[in-house]
């Protein structure tokens, strides 16, 4: 047999054992699936193939107040794939069936136009039983579809940005026109392009679709669909609305099977080319379970001026060594006053002072020359200072950073590429290193700097507490998606080159390795600032702009978390101890009544007193209690329940409770205790595999040589490991 057979035999062989996602991308490699192998591979990228005949719970009752329309919908569908009539009949049962059983088992409302039906051709022309159909329809629509594809919906705020990110003249040209992506992409988005490609087309690219597991593709592919017919777009400049509308809404069905592979490669080289954490940060927002029919939770990219990037990324990416030469790299713009600039900065930081576009016109466009000569000496020099993406800094205050917003408003005007923000400002950057700022940041005066002086931190801690969570401004579930997503974005990251953006997202243990590695870099900067010979102008003060600034120095650093470092084996003739290891699923299933009680206070149930504190339940300045003289340290914090809810909080740490503050949305600085445990009650800390932030406190006693597990806690804690080693 010829050696382009042998992958066959190799596929058959694993799908034959228990092989995984990744086992199957090793040996598909884009390859084509015969059909006799693509039900057994979708199962497997689904996660769907030992599962259970979830059918079996139908009734047959199709009594739905919407079923007249949901009836009809099915029958237009069906009539038009050209069935004999016996088939017809048959094809138009199980459609029915499956959407009706879909509808009452997820308690969702079925709306005409709303791409469900478009979404079950390519699963009827497989020729399935009904079970199997109905398990690749929902977890396709659980894990590939992204809430909300509604008009004005999150999804199109997204795609917008990922547009004017990557093509701001395209996207100045459609928003001319008010022409928004819900406009013409939406059955892009409620059909992974099943409304508008043909069958062929559409099983090819989800053949590559599921075998990278990254639900985030389709806004990359719809992107690749946009910037492939930009040229004809551009000519369309003069046409009416609704002729650009028409064109654009069909697009995807000028593709053909033959150029699925080229498709979905340029896809993944744009994703490599945006900043990880928006993707990161979405994955909450976007996908999931799909529960309700309702609008996502607030998005932070709903009034976002352009693309936002976190501050995690923009640390780890200046302090990243030998990077591949396609990933994002950033050249930082401080456009704070100059005053706030000298009283601390980043070393790779060029200083662009806002004020300056409205005070000196002039002078503010010879600063914007000498950025971006100094951008291009950087990236010539491959200096850690240089980067095509440019991301621009405020203060982090509003009143500040209307000044910057108008800065990043002036290069988008000029149609630049890369252009972003980043979320907190300088703020999220001084509360990123804390206590390390000493090193981390260049010039730092803490009798001048800004937030050194303020009475108080955002959330209430003395200066110098250490704490330093500066997670505040990212989306609630930042961290928090489902693994397999998380995970998607990885390996998609890394098979097109760009795997440390991604893998940096989950490495929040690493933490104090990147400070370590950012304060060797920023010394070697300062080292390199004092070489500078020739300023730009005489108000910019950018050292680094045009030197290399490379260290080659620091092995990784701290390690906190490792799959090695599990703790499998249970407790003999010991007392409880923290143990830091990978949680399991399995857990979930603990006494989730204590993680849905929302109001009553969960003490410690072994090795305590019950409960009898009768402060316990009151409702408590925040302020106030953060500041009480018991507590050691504590640490903005959410709290995350078992059916996926997640409440601002703090965790405090005292000499002998643990305790837990919710605020209270209501008010102000008020907040209700929700959790007061002893700490020797704490037998466990655990941490997902690929969320080191999600931190589960596990409560119980040891018995003969087992752990007897009592209760729990789980949390979304910025810079775990501060707290698991406190």
């Amino acid at each position: 047999m010829e050696d382009g057979g042998l992958w066959l035999i190799e596929l058959e062989s694993a799908l034959q054992d228990d092989c995984t996602v990744d086992d199957i991308y090793a040996i598909c490699h884009g390859k084509a699936l015969p059909e006799a192998l693509r039900l057994d591979v979708w199962q497997v990228c689904l996660g769907v193939r030992n599962k259970t005949d979830q059918l079996a719970q139908f009734n047959e009752i199709y009594d739905l107040a919407f079923q007249a329309q949901l009836r009809s919908d099915c029958e237009e569908f069906v009539s038009k794939l050209g069935n004999e009539d016996e088939d017809k009949v048959s094809v138009v049962c199980d459609l029915e069936s499956i959407l009706t059983f879909y509808c009452k088992n997820r308690n969702l409302v079925y709306e005409a136009n709303n791409g469900w039906v478009e979404l079950m051709l390519p699963l009827l022309s497989l020729k399935l039983i009904r079970s199997d159909t109905y398990n690749l329809f929902e977890a396709i629509r659980d894990t590939y579809i992204p809430k909300g594809c509604i008009k004005n919906g999150t999804v199109f705020n997204v795609f917008r940005l990922l547009l004017l990110y990557h093509d701001p003249e395209l996207c100045t040209i459609l928003d001319t026109k008010r022409i928004t992506p819900d406009c013409y992409a939406m059955g892009w988005f409620q059909t992974l392009f099943a409304s508008t490609c043909t069958l062929p087309v559409v099983l090819s690219m989800w053949d590559l679709y599921f075998q990278q597991s990254d639900p985030f593709l389709v806004f990359f592919l719809s992107l690749i669909v946009l910037i492939n017919q930009r040229d004809q777009i551009l000519t369309m400049k003069g046409s009416s609305k609704e002729e650009l509308i028409s064109f654009l809404v069909n697009m995807p069905c000028n593709i053909e099977a033959d150029d699925v592979l080229d498709f979905c490669s340029l896809a993944q080289y744009y994703s490599v080319k945006t900043p990880a954490s928006f993707k990161r940060d979405l994955l909450q927002v976007l996908f999931g379970a799909q529960r309700g029919s309702g609008k996502p939770e607030g998005s932070v990219v709903s009034q976002a001026l352009c693309l936002p990037v976190s501050v995690n990324e923009l640390i780890e990416n200046a302090s990243l060594i030998n990077p591949h030469p396609e990933a994002v790299r950033f050249f930082l713009v401080d456009c704070r006053p100059a005053e706030q600039y000298n009283s601390g900065h980043l070393s790779t930081a060029f200083h662009l002072d806002s004020n300056l576009m409205l005070q000196e016109p002039e002078a503010f466009q010879t600063a914007v020359q000498g950025l971006l000569r100094s951008q291009r000496n950087a990236i010539d020099a491959n200096s850690n200072a240089g980067g095509e993406h440019l991301c621009f800094l405020g203060s982090g205050r509003l009143e500040e950073d209307q000044y910057t917003h108008m800065v990043v408003a002036s290069f988008l005007q000029k149609n630049t590429k890369y252009v972003s923000l980043l979320t907190g400002g300088y703020e999220a950057i001084h509360e990123y290193f804390g206590e390390s700022m000493v090193d981390c940041l260049e010039d730092h005066d803490p009798l001048k700097c800004l937030l050194c002086n303020k009475e108080q931190l955002r959330y209430g801690g003395p200066k110098g507490s250490g704490n330093n969570n500066n997670q505040k401004s990212l989306p609630s579930g930042a961290n928090s998606a489902s693994s397999s997503a998380t995970n998607s974005l990885k390996r998609a990251s890394q098979r097109s080159g760009g795997a440390h953006n991604a893998a940096n997202g989950n490495g929040a243990g690493d933490r104090k390795s990147t400070i370590d590695l950012f304060s060797k870099l920023s010394l070697a900067m300062k080292t390199k600032s004092a070489e500078v010979k020739e300023k730009l102008i005489d108000y910019i003060s950018n050292p680094n702009a045009t030197e290399p600034g490379t260290s080659r120095t620091g092995n990784g650093g701290e390690k906190h978390v490792s799959r090695n470092d599990r703790n499998g084996k249970r407790y003999r003739n010991v007392p409880p101890v923290f143990s830091i290891g990978e949680d399991h699923e399995d857990d979930d299933e603990l006494n989730s009544a204590a993680s849905e009680s929302s109001s009553v206070v969960r003490g410690s149930k072994t090795n305590s007193q019950p409960q009898t504190d009768p402060g316990a339940e009151e409702i408590v300045s925040i302020q106030s209690f953060l500041k009480g003289p018991d507590v050691i340290r504590y640490f903005k914090c959410q709290e995350v329940h078992l059916n996926g809810y997640m409440y601002d909080s703090y965790l405090l740490v005292t000499a002998t409770h643990m305790i837990v503050l919710r605020e209270l949305e209501t008010q102000r600085d008020r907040a209700r205790i929700i959790v007061r445990r002893l700490l020797q009650s704490i037998v466990k800390i655990t941490a997902k595999k690929r969320h080191r932030d999600l931190i589960t406190f596990k409560y119980g006693y040891p018995e003969e040589e087992n752990l007897v597990i009592t209760d729990m806690d789980r949390f979304l804690i910025p810079n775990a490991s501060e707290v698991t080693d406190l």
